[in-house]
């Protein structure tokens, strides 16, 4: 079988390094971890490693099932287990009466860092509080150089991974039936606007899926893709649920509130 045919062609550079782990473990007898994932990219992973009876392998990224993962690829007599995984949750407060950071001013003060986005997961900030799971390879770096965000002085603590903060960002379900699955069609049903401004967004680079910019408005949407509109928040097509007798797609979606 071949499993690119299951894939969108700009993502075969990714299922190519996930085939490379596989033979690298195969051949080496080593197991192999990989940097943070989106959930994508955990599909992915998923596919190419199938069931194969020569390896294991999970996904982890922390408590609570969050949304980015890092996959431990090992030899079948090896087991994996949460604590195998390279993952620190690192905490930081500030004065939430006075200051009021989001995601995205939490999100661009780490990247500004200089730091791949892959070496972190999942990031929550609510109640004067910011977590953010990390690879543990770069734990200290951050520890000394992530000390500000918007003028606010934070000071990154190590704490215990299962005290990581649930979120309490809200995805908001909605059934629909739509024409295509067309990025612009998509955009337009979700956020509620026309299709002529929401491809207007996608041609403008706002419009991100799998975190990724794409403009071009009737670039095809699959199972499980996360979009981002600038400004407008994130979103998801959670299932494709067949086809109307009018030959139009009846689909999942959710909105994060």
């Amino acid at each position: 079988m071949d499993i690119y045919q299951h894939f969108r062609e700009e993502e075969r550079p990714f299922i190519e390094q996930v085939l490379s782990w596989q033979s690298d473990v195969d051949m080496r007898f080593e197991r192999k971890e990989s940097d943070f994932l989106n959930p994508r990219e955990q599909q992915i992973v998923r596919a190419v490693m199938g069931t194969d009876p020569d390896l294991k392998w999970e996904l982890y990224g922390g408590p609570n099932d969050p949304e980015r993962k890092r996959a431990i690829i090992a030899p079948e007599y090896e087991e994996i287990t949460e604590q195998d995984f390279s993952v620190v949750l690192l905490e930081a407060t500030y004065p939430d009466k006075f200051v009021a950071l989001e995601h995205r001013d939490v999100l661009g003060a780490f990247m500004s860092l200089g730091i791949r986005r892959e070496k972190l997961g999942d990031l929550i900030v609510q109640d004067g509080m910011i977590h953010i799971v990390v690879a543990s390879e770069i734990s200290d770096y951050i520890r000394m150089n992530f000390t500000g965000i918007k003028k606010v002085n934070v000071s990154f603590q190590e704490k215990p991974l299962p005290s990581l903060m649930k979120s309490k960002e809200v995805w908001q379900t909605k059934d629909s039936t739509l024409s295509s699955l067309r990025l612009d069609v998509l955009v337009k049903e979700i956020y509620g606007v026309s299709r002529k401004n929401a491809a207007m967004y996608v041609d403008a680079g706002q419009v991100k899926v799998n975190f990724k910019t794409v403009e071009n408005p009737s670039f095809l949407l699959e199972t499980g893709d996360i979009l981002s509109v600038r400004g407008k928040g994130r979103s998801r097509l959670d299932r494709i649920n067949g086809m109307t007798k009018k030959e139009k797609y009846r689909v999942t979606t959710s909105k994060l509130n």
